[in-house]
């Protein structure tokens, strides 16, 4: 009894699929198929997209033990995570941001957490000392990293989410957060507000310095009281935030404006006031850092500024395989602008 093959099926579909397959199919070269799967940028885009969806779509696998034995390369990129919650939906757009950087290349990413209260060089050291990894990206950089500086002592490809202060270049990606705060107090000094608390991070990370320097220049130059919390930070619990604001909201010097940036902090802080019978844009107002419409959703008045984290990820992705071609530099560096767009000024007494 014989049977038929379907229209479209061909001996491709009878045996592990391989480069050669591939290069069949599209008509390229098996060299330009490999150098595709790898992310050459030498090779146009939509060439390595064609290569990348033909490879899909017939579930070509490659041999990673094979590859890993002859080029020494695990083709996996390692994303070190911290669970902060500073700015709502930070991890998964990042990761999003990230993995579209890398589509179309054979690379695969792995995310790595990083605890809090862990010493950050533990998962690098585990990740470079069992050849987990080909590149690393990690964040909450401090200004003389302990990471940056075992990385680039052993040539390993990298690039942070956030700035240091080594004399020696290496790729990043950061926020302008010195134009953030600076500019967040000009907009509370635009609304009539005078005392302005920012919740910064802790001080041991670099965007603490930068927030700080953008919040105090602008405090100064117009002549503002500023305010900047003990006992509290960017790091601390909602619950924390919350309590603390509760309390300071009843005494007579309380703040009347306030810097988040993120979302959570402004939650807290809102929600606290609230309890103590406190009412924005009658009592206090804010300017809040965000990466989504959440807060414009919940309130379309609140002054936010945006700072696109998607982009920070696939800035960070292009980055490090630019790195990883070129060890030795020069370095991309990238500082994104905050998107400015205030809505117009309302009276809350109207």
């Amino acid at each position: 009894m014989s049977t038929q093959k379907p229209p479209n099926s061909s001996t491709h579909s009878t045996s592990k699929p391989t480069q050669k397959t591939i290069a069949e199919i599209t008509g390229l070269a098996v060299t330009t198929v490999s150098r595709a799967l790898q992310g050459d940028e030498k090779i146009a885009q939509a060439t390595r997209l064609r290569v990348s969806k033909v490879a899909e779509e017939i579930g070509y696998v490659p041999d990673r033990a094979a590859q890993r034995l002859r080029t020494g390369k695990t083709k996996v990129i390692s994303l070190i995570l911290d669970p902060h919650n500073e700015i709502l939906g930070f991890g998964n757009s990042l990761i999003t941001g990230v993995a579209h950087a890398l589509a179309g290349t054979d690379y695969h990413l792995n995310v790595t957490p990083q605890f809090l209260g862990g010493d950050p060089i533990e998962p690098v050291e585990y990740i470079v000392r069992n050849k987990l990894a080909d590149g690393i990206i990690f964040s909450r950089t401090r200004p003389f990293d302990e990471r940056v500086r075992f990385l680039r002592e052993r040539s390993f490809p990298f690039t942070t989410h956030g700035r240091t202060e080594f004399g020696y270049q290496h790729s990043f990606v950061d926020y302008d957060n010195e134009k953030f705060a600076y500019e967040s107090v000009l907009r509370l000094m635009q609304k009539g507000r005078r005392r302005i608390c920012v919740i910064l991070p802790p001080n041991h990370f670099t965007f603490h310095q930068h927030l700080n320097y953008g919040y105090m220049r602008a405090i100064r130059q117009e002549g503002l009281q500023c305010y900047i919390p003990e006992g509290i930070n960017l790091d601390s619990d909602m619950p924390e935030i919350f309590e603390w604001a509760q309390t300071i909201a009843r005494t007579s010097d309380a703040p009347d404006g306030f810097i988040c940036p993120g979302e959570t902090s402004f939650l807290a802080i809102a929600n606290g006031y609230r309890q103590a019978g406190k009412e924005r844009g009658r009592d206090f107002d804010a300017v809040v850092k965000s990466s989504s419409q959440t807060l414009h959703q919940i309130d379309s008045q609140i002054d936010n500024i945006s700072e696109d984290i998607r982009q920070a990820g696939a800035l960070l992705g292009a980055n490090l395989l630019k790195t990883m071609l070129h060890p030795d530099g020069p370095f991309e560096q990238t500082i994104q602008d905050p998107d400015i767009t205030f809505p117009a000024l309302k009276s809350y007494q109207d």
